[in-house]
């Protein structure tokens, strides 16, 4: 184990605001970190403080020599014009490579990452995609610590399981920035928490998330019990002082100076222990009894040709939480809106009790003006909002939300993702709902608010439907599910664990039935490929074969250039020969590859 980044003693600001004083860490070569905090806590200024791509105020930031860090951003970004293919190449295009080199290491990941049109354009990538391609970007160039920042944002729940997959088996290390606990809990082998609450401005544990909770939960635990021994000794302290003047003439400097110096720990720790509180999420409900809130019978929808749903029915009463589960583009979003009566439905009824209020949170935010103040997007013009037929001041209700008065005159533009999120749902409790529509809710919300708005669902006395990649969520909210498939076929579900139990099961299915099809078509090539069985496995070791090739290829490239070799001439012709030969099998193998890949239907 090697330290491969030390943060020692480094400082940020932004203006007054200061967004971590005097923090050391380090983060050795053989560690999965998951990166946490609040909003606005620092965390993805923190990872490009150690990309190089944000300056520190203070402190200094050492990497081991050689060390090659790559950083994955939130927002996915990707030269106009640009193709698959050529994002990948442009990744290589500082490095020392010959041109099949790169054409090699390009096809190796494309493969690996599931890219089946090299030449696509990025542009009409979905956004799960694009994720794709701009993680394929950083681990093209082999880092030795890959930096993310939120890597399962515009991922579904399919994604989200393959980025577990490969990086469970990635051959670097890396800290990644997320809100999803199953994730974390999944991939990682240490947990950090960027958090002031702390004396060291973090805190670290070894293992899984889960075991940082327990021991998270035990450090508050204890750090709240020290306050109040502290504050019982300097209270004994002071009263001392102050009642017995001759006490203060005899008392030795330095008790003196210890009382204050206890005071001053006290007023610390307070600090400390008052940043744990969490956003005050609780939803208003009208408190309608009526069983039948919304009744679907039959829906069917099919947008641009393609079927989305089809024989929907479903019905919502109070208490009941609807989560719908498929992948990007499989629906979701559509019937939501046509269950709202956004979009009406090609075949089917939805019937609505009288006067039903449907209060919906969009993924898009696209109500949420970024001009205006986050006075005005709390409360409009007024110095108040009538919360549950009581009014409340605004600097109180923007407090119930975790901002500080002086973020109350602030352009919500200048405000954080999650910020932005807390805004949202501050505007959404202040509409009394028979049924909430939340569309991903969950994005950009710190973990601690994810807890607060989970209880704040849980306890709704209305009826919910929830759209998230929030696993944890979904099991915890949900009454029962709905999963899309995307090709019109619609399943109900008790839970998570049964809709991806189904999938698995669907899946062996497509495959049993392909290899059935193919076995009577093709006798002697592999089920559900074009390929014989020899082939099949050619196809299936071309990559190790290809790294080995690519290896002998590094390994002459060594040796043509060793200085010790310079004066005899038949040894360096006999290096060149050698090299020139793996050269050659390399790009053999590689034709061979495109030869096979090209069988496959």
């Amino acid at each position: 184990m090697g330290i491969l980044v030390t943060c020692q003693a480094i400082s940020k600001h932004f203006g007054t605001h200061t967004l971590f004083d005097d923090l050391s860490i380090s983060f050795t070569d053989d560690e999965r970190v998951g990166f946490l905090g609040p909003n606005g806590a620092g965390k993805t200024t923190f990872l490009r403080i150690m990309a190089g791509l944000e300056p520190i105020d203070g402190g200094e930031v050492i990497c081991r020599r050689s060390a090659r860090i790559c950083y994955l951003p939130q927002a996915d970004r990707f030269p106009d014009g640009a193709t698959v293919a050529s994002v990948l190449d442009d990744a290589l295009a500082d490095q020392p490579l010959e041109s099949y080199e790169r054409d090699t290491q390009v096809a190796i990941i494309l493969s690996k990452f599931g890219f089946e049109h090299p030449e696509g354009a990025v542009q009409k990538l979905s956004g799960g995609w694009r994720k794709r391609l701009a993680l394929a970007r950083e681990i093209i160039q082999e880092p030795d610590l890959l930096l993310m920042d939120e890597p399962t944002n515009h991922l579904d729940l399919e994604g989200i399981a393959w980025l577990e997959k490969m990086l469970l088996g990635a051959p670097f290390s890396f800290v990644a920035v997320s809100h999803d606990r199953y994730f974390l809990e999944h991939v990682t082998t240490r947990v950090v928490e960027l958090n002031p609450v702390y004396p060291d401005g973090y805190f670290s544990v070894s293992g899984s998330y889960s075991m940082y909770l327990e021991k998270r939960a035990d450090f508050l635990e204890a750090q709240q019990a020290q306050e109040l021994v502290l504050a019982n000794i300097v209270r004994r302290e002071v009263a001392f002082l102050k009642s017995n003047s001759k006490a203060q003439r005899t008392k030795s400097k330095s008790r003196i100076e210890d009382a204050y110096r206890l005071q001053d720990e006290l007023r610390d720790l307070s600090q400390r222990n008052a940043q744990t509180a969490a956003a005050g999420i609780d939803f208003d409900s009208t408190g309608r009894k009526s069983k039948k809130l919304l009744v679907a019978k039959g829906l069917s929808k099919t947008l641009g040709g393609k079927l989305l749903f089809s024989d929907v029915s479903l019905m919502l009463s109070p208490g009941v939480r609807l989560g719908l589960l498929g992948a990007n583009g499989s629906g979701k979003t559509t019937l939501i809106r046509v269950l709202t009566g956004a979009l009406p439905p090609d075949e089917g009824s939805i019937e609505m009790a009288d006067d039903l209020r449907i209060v919906v949170f969009d993924q898009n935010r696209e109500e949420l003006p970024q001009d205006v103040t986050l006075r005005w997007a709390l409360a409009g013009d007024y110095e108040s909002v009538d919360f549950r037929g009581r009014s409340v001041h605004i600097v109180a209700w923007a407090k119930k939300f975790l901002f500080s008065v002086n973020q109350l005159d602030l352009p919500v533009r200048d405000l954080s993702g999650g910020e932005q999120a807390r805004i949202l749902i501050a505007r959404l409790m202040l509409q009394p709902a028979d049924v909430l529509v939340l569309d991903e809710p969950t994005n950009d919300l710190d973990i601690t608010s994810l807890d607060v708005l989970e209880d704040s669902l849980t306890d709704f006395a209305g009826a919910i439907i929830l759209v998230t990649h929030d696993r944890f969520m979904l099991d915890r909210v949900c009454t029962e599910m709905l999963g899309l498939d995307g090709s019109g076929r619609v399943g109900q579900y008790t839970g998570f664990a049964q809709w991806q139990a189904a999938q698995a099961r669907a899946a062996r299915g497509k495959k049993d039935v392909s290899g059935r099809s193919k076995s009577k078509k093709s006798k002697g090539k592999i089920a559900g490929s074009g390929l014989t069985a020899s082939e099949h496995t050619e196809l299936r070791e071309m990559e190790a074969t290809i790294l080995e090739a690519e290896d002998r290829v590094k390994q002459w490239t060594e040796a043509t250039e060793d200085p010790a070799v310079g004066g005899d001439h038949i040894e360096a012709q006999k290096r060149w020969e050698e090299l020139e030969s793996a050269r050659k099998q390399v790009q053999k193998l590689y034709a061979r590859w495109e030869e096979l890949e090209g069988k496959v239907v």
